[in-house]
């Protein structure tokens, strides 16, 4: 396990599926996510067998409390190109229906980027996310991320086209600290 301060980021298991699944697919969280459609237990496998064990680009951890271990979120470096060193970051806390909070998440995040560049030796993590997902669009700021961009009109949802903002943080930037996050 790779420790945090109050949380530890584990391998997903199997027995961790049904409770992604859950929250993947409740609405409040799904209209965040690429894969916005509701998800059943076959395609929750397939991911499972396809990027968390069989993908060498992508490296998911569930998020556990390190005290008892309880099942709090997601997190993961995807799309990993070890040539140029870049990464996809992705985080969400499921428990409670958080999304984003000022407490598990930034600690999630900042063992996850201490992850990245410090074990991985990567270079620039990078998210996209949706205009309209503002916790994110904070959290992403609170952690240092850089807005690189947005290209516009990307992702139908809620009967309107919403563009896409691209963050990205380098492995020379200043590091985000829990107090700078919360």
């Amino acid at each position: 396990m790779i420790c945090g301060e109050r949380i530890g980021l584990r391998a997903i298991e199997k027995a961790d599926l049904p409770t992604l699944l859950a929250w993947r697919n409740r609405p409040a969280l799904r209209r965040y996510f690429r894969e916005y459609r509701e998800l059943n237990a076959t395609q929750q496998q397939a991911w499972f067998d396809s990027k968390v064990n069989g993908d060498p680009g992508t490296r998911m951890f569930a998020i556990v409390e390190r005290a008892g271990g309880r099942l709090l979120g997601a997190c993961g470096l995807c799309y990993i190109d070890w040539v140029n060193r870049t990464a996809d970051f992705s985080i969400y806390i499921g428990a409670e229906e958080q999304y984003i909070d000022d407490s598990l998440a930034p600690d999630a995040a900042l063992t996850l980027i201490r992850y990245g560049f410090d074990e991985l030796g990567l270079n620039r993590l990078w998210s996209e996310i949706y205009a309209f997902d503002e916790p994110k669009t904070a959290f992403f700021e609170r952690l240092g991320f850089a807005l690189d961009g947005r290209h516009r009109q990307t992702h139908w949802a809620e009967g309107r086209w919403h563009d896409s903002l691209f963050f990205s943080l380098l492995a020379n930037d200043p590091q985000p600290t829990l107090g700078t996050v919360r």
